[in-house]
């Protein structure tokens, strides 16, 4: 079977951004995605998903370069300043690449 090289954009954020992060995936080309809630410790102290406010969301998207790409620019771009945001990147391998 023939693994074909795909991105696995993951972005951890505030959950209050969920919808709008959704809208702008979708518009920059993401096929889907996945959307889980977070909890953890960083610069933005400990996010325990408690109340809204303390919530995060981490989103996966698996994709081509170009649009991990897109998408990752836009996110610096608009939310990057005003809001917690993490974003990373690896290389997957996938065996039904149309899905993505």
């Amino acid at each position: 079977m023939v693994i074909h090289s795909r991105k696995l954009l993951t972005i951890i954020t505030e959950a209050a951004l969920e919808g709008t992060l959704i809208r702008d995936v979708e518009r920059l080309g993401a096929q889907g995605y996945t959307i889980t809630d977070a909890r953890g410790k960083g610069r933005q102290g400990v996010r325990n998903a408690g109340w809204e406010a303390s919530s995060n969301i981490r989103m996966e998207i698996l994709c081509d370069a170009d649009t991990a790409t897109a998408i990752a620019d836009h996110l610096r771009q608009h939310y990057y300043e005003d809001y917690a945001m993490t974003l990373f990147l690896v290389e997957v391998g996938v065996w039904r690449p149309e899905k993505f």
